[in-house]
This record gives C-alpha cells, sequence and structure tokens, in this order.
C-alpha cells in the first residue's frame, strides 16, 4: 500500500469513525454494561477495521462491517472468564450468608437417610423406599403391595424408627 492509498484510507476511516463511533458506543454499552469497556471494545473495532484495510481488505458497507466487527468482540468479552476478587464484591455490598447452612446439612443427612435405607430389614426396606425415596402416600403403597393402609402406616413407624437407630449408631 503507497502513502495515496493509504491517506485515502485514514481517511475513509476517520469519517466512519466520526458517523459511527457515538451509535456503536451507546450499542456496546447497551450489551456489556460498562461504558469504559464498552469504549475499549469500539476502539479495538476501529483498530481491527484499520489492520483489515492495512492488509488490503476491501469494505464495500463500512458501517455494517464495523458492527460486525463490534458484536464478534462483544461475543468474545461475554466467553471471557471473569474473575472478581471477594474484596471487589464486598465494596459493591455483597453480603456471603451462611444462612442455608442449616438447609445443607439437612441435605446431606437426608441423603445420608436414604443411603441407609439398604440396610434395613427387608420387611421395612419396600415400604420406606417406596414412602421416602418414591415419595407415595400410605393408600398408594398399600395398593403395590397388597398391605392394609394402617400395616403400611405401621411398617413406617417401626422402619423410621429402626432407621433413625441406624443413623445415630452411624
Amino acid at each position: 500500500m503507497n502513502k495515496k492509498e493509504e491517506n485515502k484510507q485514514k481517511v475513509i476511516l476517520t469519517s466512519a469513525h466520526h458517523d459511527y463511533a457515538k451509535g456503536m458506543n451507546s450499542y456496546s454499552f447497551a450489551k456489556v454494561h460498562s461504558r469504559i469497556t464498552g469504549g475499549d471494545l469500539v476502539q479495538d473495532t476501529f483498530i481491527k477495521t484499520w489492520g483489515y484495510l492495512v492488509k488490503g481488505g476491501k469494505i464495500d458497507l463500512m458501517k455494517a462491517f464495523l458492527y460486525h466487527v463490534l458484536n464478534q468482540l462483544i461475543i468474545d468479552e461475554y466467553r471471557k472468564r471473569k474473575t472478581t476478587s471477594l474484596d471487589v464484591l464486598l465494596e459493591k455490598g455483597y453480603e456471603p450468608s451462611v444462612k442455608n447452612t442449616k438447609h445443607l446439612s439437612d441435605v446431606f443427612d437426608g441423603k445420608k437417610a436414604l443411603l441407609l435405607i439398604q440396610h434395613l430389614p427387608v420387611k421395612y426396606r419396600k415400604v420406606m423406599a417406596l414412602r421416602y425415596e418414591k415419595d407415595l402416600s400410605l393408600k398408594e403403597i398399600s395398593l403395590i403391595t397388597g398391605q392394609t393402609r394402617n400395616a403400611v402406616a405401621v411398617q413406617v413407624h417401626r422402619g423410621l424408627a429402626k432407621l433413625r437407630a441406624l443413623y445415630h449408631n452411624q
């Protein structure tokens, strides 16, 4: 590329910057929610476009080309793995909560109890599995097993007592 062509490309790019930069800044801000990052992406768009022109690339529609490059840069920005330090989060008002520890311990205890059902006597194992793993009602269990609803309730009660004993012995 000679000086005359380079000057012509500079004029085209300067004119494009003058015409489209404001709209591109607004567009990128709407996508990334940061004026600084959006401005950086717009500047990167013009740098990449300049590099393309210097290599001899031909651009038919400047506005469409610029927005295409900008969209690709926005996608790259989304894909970046963002690391945020705890100090920055605390400055923004984030408070790590410890309210869910009770819930988490209940979930882990429940999973442990479900695993212990396999160690119950056969008489209680099926009824307990249907009641607590499959979450069936006493009536549904009685239909499946062919026992009365009262017999199923008694087996569930006794199985639960044996399960508690197993759980506390662990």
